[in-house]
This record gives C-alpha cells, structure tokens and sequence, in this order.
C-alpha cells in the first residue's frame, strides 16, 4: 500500500508537471511572438524657435545625426549652422561665400550622404557634404563633431536664371548629377561621370541637357533617385513624367501617368523610398500613394509605373516626405502640420503626429528611424521620439498577398533577409503553411495504406510466428533518426527517383497486377497443397510477385517514357504541364517522412486491431463470413476509433518533422501545390531562420509566431481527433 501511494503521488506530480511544462512552452512562445501586434509609439520631445538662434538667417531644410544629438540647419544666407538639440545652442556654423553668386533661391539635400545644394539667382549651384565623426572622450560619453565640406559651384544656366528647385545625388563612386527647375519653368540636367583606365587615370565626361521639352505641363516638384538614374517630374495639373537617365547624354521619357485620384491636383511632393524602386507621390489634395517600376513587355522601354500601395489620405495639401534609412517607413507632412508615420509594404498609417498647425517646411528622419525633427514654415523645429519595431507586419502582410517591388502582381512571398537595409522584407506565411500540408499530405498518403493494411494483415491474417517477427522489426524502424532518414532521402533517394520517376509511377500499375495474377494462381493450387502450409505463410508467395512488379516497372520505364513522354519525362512536364521537375521535391518527401511515420501508425493500429474481442470475430466466422468479410466489417469498425488515433498521431509527427524535410526537400518557400516542386515547412522555417534572426527583431518573433501557429494547428487536429474517436467507441461500444 505504500509503494501503490508513492507511484500515485509520483504519477500525478508528473502528469501535472507535464502539463504546466507544456503550458508554460506555450506562453512562452505566444508571449515572444506578441509584440508584433504592438503598434508604434510617437511622443513629441522638444520644441523651439530655431531663429532666435540664427538671429535673421531663414532656415530652408533641416537633417540631424543618426544619434539626434546634432541638428544642421540650411539657410538662405548660405550657411550651415549646426545646432545641439540638448543645449539648443549653436555649436558651429560653416559659410559659404556666395556674394559673387547672388541670392539663395533654392536647396536640396539627400539623406543617404547628407549631400546639401543650394541654387543661386544666377543658375548656380554650389554643394558640399555634411559629415559627423563620433568619439568618446570619457568613458560612456559620446561626442559629436559636425563637418561641412564644401565640394563646387557649377553654373548650371547659361542663361542665369534663378533656380526655384533642384535636387543633387551622387552615386557610390565619383559619379553625381543635378536637375534643377529655373524660374522660367526649363528643366536643366547636369551630370559628371568619372572612368578611370587600367594605370588608374581618370577621364570626366560631363552631360548637360535640357529636358524641358519632355515635359508639357509648369513642374511643381522633381526628385531623383540615388543612382541618378531615374527622374520624377510632378507637374501642377496631376502629372507625374518618369525620365531614364541611364544613359546621360540621352534622357528618354519612360512613361507620363496622372497619379492624382481627381485627376488634376498637383503634385506638391516626391520621395523616393530606401532602394530607390518605389516614389512616394504626395498631391494638394492630400492624397499619398506609392508608384514603382515593373517589368513590361509591351512598353518600349520594357518597363511602366504602377500604383501597388494607397495610403490614408491628409486633409491639407502635401509639403513634405522624408523616407527611413533602416527599413521602408517614410512621414509625410501637410500644410496644416500634420505629420504621418507610414510604411510602404503594410500600406498603413502608422502612427500621426503635431507638433504645430501651420505647414510642414521639411522633415529629417533619424538615420536609425527612431526619431524625426521637423522644421515648420515660422522657423519652429519639433523633434519627435518614434518606437516604431515592427511596422512591417499586419494580418495582410502575414496571410494575405501583398505586392511587393520588382513584383508584378500581389503574391505569397517568404523571403526574410537580403543583403543590404535596401530589401524589402517579405514574411507571408501562407507558403509555409502550404508547404506542412503539402509535405504532410504525402507522407499520409504514403504511409496511412501501408502502416493501415499492415496492421490489419499482421493481426488478423499472419501465424502468431510471422507476426512476432514483423510487429518488433516495424517498432525498431521508430528508433531511426530523422536526421539519417533526411540524409538518405537527400543524397540517395533524390537522385535516384529523379532517374526512374516513370517507372515508379508504373509500379501503381504493375504490383497491383502481378499480386492479383499470383492471388488467382494461388486458389489454383490444388488443396492438398495449399493446406499444408500454415496460414500466413502466403506472405512469402507474394513478396516474390511484388519484386517482380517492381522490376517490371523499370523495364517499362525507359519505353513509356519514349514512346509516350517524348523520350525525357522533363521536358514533357515542362511543356504539357508547365511543371519544372526539381530533384528534391514532395514525392521525396512523401517517401521519406512516410517511411518515418509508418512505424508510429502501424503499431498503434495492429494493437488496435488486435484488441477486439475474439468471441465478434469467432461469431462472424461461425455464421459463415470469411476471414476478409470478418476483418473489414467487425474488426475495422470496432477498432476504428483507435485507427483513427493512429493516423492524427502519425499526422501530428508529420507536421512537427523538420530534418527530414530540411534535407529532403530543396527547402525553397515557394508556394505550389505540384509533387514535383520542393517547399519549406513551420518547422523547418525556424530551424533554419533563428539561428540567424535577431534578438527580439521582426523575424525573430515572426518565427515564434510560426512556433505558435505550429502548435495551435497540432492542438486543434489532436483535439478534433479526440472528439471523434471518443464518438466511434461509443457507437461501436455496445458490440
């Protein structure tokens, strides 16, 4: 009695710690992948009027260091003055002499390198660098130091005109360009490219052209690229023209679009997003939508512009975009102070701010995102704290399609990481789940005959000798490694289904026939014969016949698929089917992960079936079915409610399995439903994603949430099964 209470006390401390363990995995799983759905965070941090610092010099754009300790201020006296937001003091000031080149009339910046031009009343344009060096003279203190360095001037009018706009971008060598907007409504291109020969020696090519005859309507914007390649020209009547610069002495109009929904309001504002593939068109109407490049095979040029995102519209009229250096979020601003957090792949307004209710003059977007300062139109700065973790991920982005750059249609992508803060991260996990289902499929489609008509053969059909033989040689099956099976599977099995894929589909055909032929020509042994030996014992007739179908089969192969395929079974997937045939693909998978799952179904099936009640089967036999006829309608039935547990077990182990299906397939997270095309599945994703993803980074908690998903689904199919094997041994109970 004390040892039955010890086992008692020890038995349900452990039933309870399993469950506490498991609940406890559970929550911490759904607690890591809960964040994602936190929304981002904006604060204003501090407020002042920027010209009591700079006495009487106009502020005409803004940009600040990737630690928001130091602001640069452009002024229309030709200054650079930067500016300690802590202090609100002015910690330098760097001059250019622009007395010989008149009046300031215009400025430009791009983020990327803190390239800053300025326009002159006489067509000039004189440019520099801005440059932050970071120290620490103590321990944990940072200090910041500002550099202006002043690049040229270049006389880009001939005529000297005043120039009311213009941008200037420099690529990654010595290459940059400027497009300037002069007062008299001509577009002027100046471009310096630098070749060097083989001993080092440069040669500078200069193009200088006149682009105002590609545009037909008064330009109210313009922006270009970081590769100065492509030119945005937004006009005042709604029209947006996009200019090819790639070959710089021949700009070429790639496509002219009215992207304002009424049609005609101007274009008051333009920006290109990190990457440079997407535009950000802002009108005065408020409206915000995104634009980008596809391929396109009826154009001319090969490409167009298409509309993939549309964002929440402002009430005022558009003045300013500034884009993030880290990922695709850009703000907007109107002329009524509104500010908009926005991010391109979700297409949602993230969060909005106000610092102050006059128009938006420009915007410095933190280089880590995590902040903005905002210049507005009196000269009053507002700089803003932004938490802004995850604004890639919505229930859109997760499972629905959303069309991404480069695409030319929404899709089901995966595709986490890239090789530059330029990729757009994709995390649709449709094709993943897919991609468990469709690999599960086939292994249930493998396995569940197999282990099933195994089970009942063993337990009802076989002499007690065989079966001691077969129960324990399938059970040891189980003790195989995953990871030895995926290894076969990959390097051994792949190749060769790849070289006889048709003659294993002629097996479904041939085995079948040679079992039948030898199941005839075994009642045609005479009696005598056939009742000498031991009941069972016809195994070893038949596994002859099903070597023979096999063989069969690859002698049939190569003529099928001459005759009927075309001679490579390949091409004539390729072009009757438009199915490309990759070598490690869901028939491997059906094989492999189907070899791993018999095991587990086989053995709890033929304990199952060996369960029933002898005196049902002595009663069907006595009233004169056979042995077939008893199995398939007394034993099956009344053992289906365990059979049924079997094969959602078998199906759970095959949902979870992950080396198998990490070597065995060519784990590519593509988003078919062709057994010759490869996947990826939950469960490989993360064992292959989290080793590499970031602490507490999107896909970091992307792949938990695959973890959560993962176990949700195996929770729902475990309790489905539960319930309906509960039902079938109540009905078949009273047998």
């Amino acid at each position: 009695m004390l040892f039955d209470k010890i086992a008692k006390g020890v038995i349900y401390f452990g039933g309870i710690a399993t469950i506490i363990s498991v609940v406890a995995i559970l929550v911490f799983v759904f607690w890591e992948a809960l964040p994602l759905w936190f929304g981002a965070e904006g604060k204003e941090k501090d407020k002042f009027e920027v010209k009591q610092i700079l006495q009487s010099r106009k502020p005409l754009l803004i940009g600040v260091d990737e630690y928001q300790e130091i602001l640069y201020v452009v002024t229309d006296s030709a200054t650079i003055d930067f500016i300690n937001l802590s202090t609100k003091q002015l910690v330098q000031s760097s001059y250019i002499d622009s007395t010989s080149e008149g009046a300031i009339t215009s400025a430009s910046k791009s983020p990327t390198k803190n390239l800053i031009a300025l326009g002159t009343e006489n067509g000039k344009v004189l440019f520099g660098q801005v440059k932050f060096s970071v120290s620490f003279v103590e321990e944990n203190k940072r200090e910041v130091k500002p550099e202006f360095t002043f690049l040229s001037s270049i006389l880009i009018d001939s005529l000297k005109k005043p120039l009311r706009n213009l941008v200037f971008r420099k690529n990654s060598g010595e290459d940059f360009t400027i497009i300037a907007l002069t007062s008299d409504n001509r577009l002027i291109q100046f471009s310096s490219e630098k070749t060097f020969s083989l001993l080092s020696e440069s040669e500078e090519k200069i193009y200088k052209n006149d682009l105002s005859k590609l545009v037909e309507y008064p330009i109210s914007t313009i922006e270009l690229d970081n590769f100065c390649e492509k030119l945005m020209v937004g006009t005042v009547n709604g029209w947006l023209y996009y200019i090819s610069l790639k070959d710089k002495g021949n700009p070429q109009l790639i496509q002219k679009i009215n992207p304002t929904p009424s049609g005609r309001s101007a274009i008051t504002a333009l920006g290109f997003i990190i990457g440079d593939q997407s535009v950000i068109v802002g009108d005065s109407d408020g409206n915000v939508t995104s634009w980008m490049r596809v391929i396109d095979e009826k154009s001319d040029y090969g490409w167009k512009l298409v509309n993939p995102h549309k964002f929440e519209s402002h009430n005022a009229k558009v003045t300013s975009v500034a884009s993030s250096l880290r990922n695709k979020s850009f703000i907007t601003g109107d002329s009524e102070g509104k500010i908009f957090l926005e991010h391109l792949t979700s297409e949602r307004t993230l969060i909005e701010l106000s610092g102050k209710e006059l128009p938006v003059k420009d915007i410095a977007f933190s280089p880590k995102g995590d902040g903005a300062v905002v210049l507005y139109e009196d000269g009053t700065i507002v700089s803003f704290e932004i938490k802004n973790p995850h604004p890639e991920i919505t229930l859109k982005t997760l499972f629905g399609k959303v069309w991404y750059e480069g695409y030319s249609k929404p899709e089901f992508v995966w595709q986490s990481t890239g090789g530059t803060d330029d990729f757009e991260p994709k995390f649709s996990l449709i094709p993943l789940i897919i991609g468990t289902l469709k690999g599960t499929f086939y292994a249930m489609l493998f396995a569940v005959p197999l282990a099933l008509f195994g089970a009942l053969y063993t337990s009802q059909f076989s002499h007690p000798k065989i079966r001691n033989y077969i129960k324990p040689t399938v059970e040891v099956m189980a003790a195989l490694p995953s990871v030895v099976i995926g290894f076969l599977a990959g390097l051994w099995l792949a190749p060769l289904l790849e070289r006889i894929l048709p003659g294993v589909f002629l097996m479904f055909i041939t085995v079948p026939i040679t079992i039948t032929i030898g199941a005839s020509l075994w009642k045609r042994i005479p009696s005598r014969i056939r009742y000498k030996l031991k009941p069972g014992f016809e195994l070893f007739f038949i596994i002859p016949l099903i070597i023979f179908g096999y063989y069969l089969a690859q002698w049939l192969g190569p003529l099928f698929e001459y005759y009927l395929l075309g001679g490579d079974y390949r091409t004539w997937l390729m072009n009757t089917l438009n199915e490309q045939y990759d070598q490690r693909n869901s028939i491997v998978v059906g094989f492999a992960m189907g070899f791993a799952v018999i095991p587990i179904i086989f053995t709890i099936c033929e304990d199952a079936l060996s369960s029933v009640p002898s005196s049902l089967t002595s009663a069907s036999l006595a009233l004169g079915a056979t042995k077939w006829e008893t199995a398939t309608r007394i034993v099956l039935p009344s053992a289906s409610p365990g059979i049924f547990s079997a094969v959602m077990i078998g199906f759970g182990r095959a949902v979870g399995e992950t080396m198998i299906v990490l070597m065995a397939t060519g784990n590519t997270p593509i988003l078919s439903f062709s057994p010759f095309n490869g996947m990826r599945t939950l469960s490989a994703n993360i064992a292959v994603e989290i080793p590499e993803a970031p602490y507490q980074g999107t896909l970091y908690r992307v792949l938990f949430l695959a973890a959560t998903l993962l176990f949700i689904l195996t929770f729902i199919v475990n309790t489905v099964a539960e319930l309906v094997r509960q039902r079938l041994r109540k009905k078949y109970a009273e047998l």
